[in-house]
């Protein structure tokens, strides 16, 4: 696996440490460039500039803004990056657009960024955009939960978790993630998570025993196959009902460091197993859309 260069947009004051983290552990190990992106939205610095006092006319009030905005990202994660080949872009736009057209431009390999920001507003627009960057993006996403500081000690790759639904990309979602276990020498564990298997009548909801060894037998002939194809031995997890729940539960069972999701072509980075975005919304671990 070869990636040589990592975007990671990055917003003021609301700059999410655990996946800043997790961008240089990456950068680190792989030996790659770190370009730092902040998008200026018509919305960006406007307190900040009004409280320091300035009188600023309309006409210059953008040009301030650029610069304040260059000012704070020349000025930041210089420890956190340390060691690191860092290019550092200030970009006027909508950031979902300048995210992806920037990967696009500079030839990203892969993009690092949060879920979602602090706060009810923070949420919704940093989740809006991290869904629209994960739908238009060409290349690998690495997405994480906002954590306002890094958590203590080293971020390390140890156990990788592959999530397939048996389609036709299942495949190739399933040869990326060894590949990349591999890299890091990593033990890889398949999950796949069926429908429910109850039903519901007079007294609640019942498990119906045939129906789901008739389930769980068909998919794991199914991956069994698939593992064949791909060429790998991982170890696997198979379960019935709620994804996002179960998805946090093998990962927990086969203590994940990242979760590996594929994509249709067609349909951006929406992740298998019907989930879409909330899968990786949920997710308690970073996960790597590929």
């Amino acid at each position: 696996m070869s990636i040589k260069k990592i975007l990671l947009p990055i917003d003021f004051p609301d700059i999410s440490m655990g996946v800043v983290h997790q961008a240089a552990f990456l950068a680190r190990h792989f030996a790659a460039e770190i370009i730092l992106l902040h998008a200026v939205t018509s919305m960006s610095y406007p307190a900040g500039l009004l409280e320091s006092g300035h009188e600023l006319t309309a006409r210059d009030l953008h040009a301030e803004i650029i610069k304040r905005a260059q000012k704070d990202l020349d000025e930041s994660l210089l420890q956190e990056l340390d060691g690191i080949a860092v290019k550092r872009l200030v970009l006027r736009g909508d950031p979902a657009r300048e995210i992806t057209q920037t990967a696009r431009d500079q030839k990203v390999d892969l993009i690092v960024m949060s879920t979602h920001g602090v706060g009810a507003v923070y949420r919704f627009l940093l989740g809006s955009v991290a869904a629209k960057v994960l739908h238009d993006s060409d290349c690998l996403v690495w997405t994480g939960a906002h954590q306002e500081k890094a958590p203590e000690g080293e971020f390390a790759i140890r156990n990788v978790l592959c999530a397939v639904d048996l389609s036709v990309h299942s495949r190739y979602t399933v040869s990326r993630a060894a590949e990349f276990a591999t890299e890091f020498g990593a033990r890889l564990t398949l999950v796949h998570i069926t429908g429910s298997v109850e039903i519901y009548g007079p007294g609640g909801s019942h498990v119906l025993p045939e129906w789901k060894d008739a389930i769980v037998g068909i998919a794991t002939k199914e991956i069994a196959k698939l593992q064949q194809d791909a060429g790998t031995k991982a170890e696997v997890i198979i379960d019935s009902g709620n994804v996002h729940k179960l998805l946090n539960r093998a990962a927990e069972q086969a203590k994940a460091d990242v979760l590996v999701i594929g994509h249709m072509p067609s349909g951006g980075h929406l992740g298998e197993n019907g989930g879409g975005y909330s899968i990786i919304r949920e997710s308690r671990i970073p996960v790597l859309s590929v």
